[in-house]
C-alpha cells in the first residue's frame, strides 16, 4: 500500500489546472486544493474546467486495487449558483495527461442538503476525459453513472474507489453507492490525483492507494 497523509506536498506531485497549498483546517494538517484565479475569472468552460484535467497528479502507478481518501468540500468564495462543490479522484492519468477516469461527489446535491428533483439523484458522478463527460453521459444513459449520495458540503467524508478490469465501485462512508460496469477511459493504467472543479475549494486527507 502506498500511503499518503496529505501533511505535505508530495514529492514528485504535479499541479494541472490547479493550485495546491498545505494547511492547518478543522483540527488536522491537510492539502487544500482549488482551480488558479485565470481559470476562475476567465477559464472557459469545457477547456479549462467543467469535467477537465484539473487535479493534483501523484507520482504513482496505478492500475486495479482501491483508492481511499478523506474530503472536505466547500464552495469558493466566487462560486456560481450553478456551482456543486465537485470534489473527488481521478485515476489512470496517463503520461500526457490525454486520458484518464475520474469519481466525484457534488456536495450541494448530496442528501444531507436536501436538494431538489432531479438533484437529489446526482450526488456522485464517474466520467472518462475526454470522450465521456457527464453532460455526455446523462444524455445518453440517465441515471448509469451517477447516483444519490448521502453527504453534503463542509464535512469531512471518506471516499473508496473498488477499480478492477470490470469497472468501479464507489463508496461514501462505507456505503456503496454507485457501481459502473467497465470502463469508458482510453488508458487501463496510470496516475492517481486529488480532483476539483470551478466554484470548489477542498481538503484531502489521508490518502490510501493499494493494488
Amino acid at each position: 500500500m502506498t500511503f499518503y497523509d496529505l501533511k505535505t506536498i508530495p514529492a514528485g506531485a504535479q499541479m494541472s489546472k490547479v493550485i495546491a497549498e498545505v494547511r492547518d483546517f478543522d483540527g488536522r494538517d491537510c492539502l487544500w486544493v482549488a482551480l488558479p484565479a485565470d481559470i476562475r475569472e476567465t477559464g472557459l468552460p469545457d477547456v479549462d474546467y467543467i469535467d477537465t484535467e484539473n487535479f493534483v497528479i501523484l507520482p504513482t502507478s496505478f492500475s486495479t486495487g482501491t483508492l481511499e481518501v478523506d474530503i472536505y468540500t466547500t464552495l469558493a468564495h466566487d462560486a456560481a449558483p450553478e456551482d456543486r462543490g465537485f470534489s473527488g479522484l481521478a485515476y489512470h492519468i496517463d503520461e500526457d495527461v490525454k486520458n484518464f477516469e475520474s469519481v466525484y461527489i457534488r456536495g450541494t446535491n448530496g442528501l444531507k442538503e436536501n436538494p431538489p428533483a432531479p438533484r437529489n439523484a446526482r450526488g456522485i458522478q464517474y466520467f472518462a476525459f475526454p470522450d465521456a463527460k457527464f453532460d455526455y453521459l446523462r444524455e445518453n444513459f440517465p441515471g448509469v453513472y451517477e447516483a444519490p449520495a448521502n453527504l453534503g458540503l463542509n464535512e469531512w467524508i471518506t471516499l473508496r474507489l473498488e477499480v478492477t478490469e470490470n469497472g468501479v465501485t464507489s463508496f461514501i462512508n462505507g456505503e456503496q453507492v454507485l457501481v459502473v460496469e467497465g470502463s469508458l477511459c482510453n488508458s487501463s493504467s496510470g496516475r492517481v490525483g486529488l480532483r476539483v472543479d470551478i466554484g470548489t475549494e477542498a481538503y484531502f486527507s489521508n490518502l490510501k492507494i493499494s493494488a
